[in-house]
């Protein structure tokens, strides 16, 4: 797995949109984050553009981030918001240039389709809040993206949770949004989780819907050769009037008793305020154990 150079002060971060719209009001408390930081600022062509929910037609998404691909003064991109769309470029882009020089790719949520089609290319991304996220991240998260970018230890731990299942494993970490994941399946953009460590996360479901996704996962072969899973936030989950019988603790549970893994829940990431950065693609040791959790990453 390639790791991108991480940044140091005066380099250049680029923020796109890939899915929703974004504009360059909105995006002042990300560039003055990335100002103190000591950073410079790129505002792409689609920081502004307004194609209905879209930051951009499709070609003026694909331009912009290839553009921000191939311009060797950008040494990140970070993608301005989720929501939806990125699945729509994916494959019109050229990662030629970026698999021989690679550079740091940040977002979360729809933001896992970058995720998952770059890890394929032998990548690591990061797993962070975006632009559009920053006014409403604690300082301690934002520190969480800064000491990511510029190559500083990172070591989570969090409190113990009642459904968690023990273990200590070490593998390179993967995944990000469920439904994102889901929605690949069977795509040239569906990663390979034997022997790594899948984080998953989700916001506004049905339950039932969560239990058809893992189900999906399952079949697919997911949790066959994993090493654990890392649960982050399962944000404003639904039932229906008839419930489900399960709630998303039970449903993930049930498969990793099946395949006897490690399992955390409530690790501080995903679509929750406490949304902590991760390494997709590098090695992490996971400690899930009866006091606490522990996530370090490693080289």
């Amino acid at each position: 797995m390639k790791i991108p150079p991480y940044l140091k002060a005066g380099d250049t971060v680029a923020i796109v949109c890939t899915a929703r719209k974004f504009f360059e009001e909105d995006a002042k408390p990300a560039i003055e984050l990335l100002e103190s930081w000591g950073l410079k600022v790129k505002l792409g062509a689609t920081i502004g553009l307004d194609h209905f929910q879209l930051g951009g037609t499709d070609e003026q998404r694909t331009e912009d981030l290839q553009n921000q691909i191939n311009d060797t003064t950008v040494k990140a991109i970070w993608i301005a918001r989720g929501g939806y769309g990125t699945v729509r470029i994916i494959d019109k882009i050229d990662f030629s240039r970026f698999v021989e020089n690679p550079k740091w790719i940040m977002g979360f949520s729809d933001i896992t389709t970058l995720h998952s089609h770059i890890h394929n290319l032998g990548v690591a991304t990061m797993h962070s809040i975006m632009p559009f996220t920053v006014p409403n991240a604690a300082d301690e998260v934002k520190q969480t993206l800064k000491n990511a970018l510029f190559g500083e230890e990172i070591k989570y731990e969090v409190a113990s949770n009642v459904h968690n299942i023990t273990g200590n494993v070490t593998g390179e970490i993967v995944g990000g949004n469920l439904s994102i994941l889901y929605s690949l399946l069977g795509s040239p953009s569906s990663i390979n989780t034997k022997n790594k460590i899948l984080f998953i996360e989700d916001l506004d479901e049905y339950l039932y819907h969560v239990d058809r996704m893992i189900q999906n996962l399952k079949r697919n072969n997911y949790f066959t050769n994993l090493k654990a899973i890392v649960v982050g936030g399962m944000t404003d989950m639904h039932d229906n009037q008839i419930p489900y019988g399960q709630d998303a603790y039970g449903i993930i549970k049930t498969i990793a008793l099946e395949y006897n893994l490690p399992i955390c829940f409530d690790f501080p990431a995903g679509h929750v305020k406490d949304n902590r950065t991760l390494i997709f693609g590098k090695k992490g040791a996971l400690d899930i154990n009866s006091e606490k959790t522990t996530l370090t990453f490693i080289d």
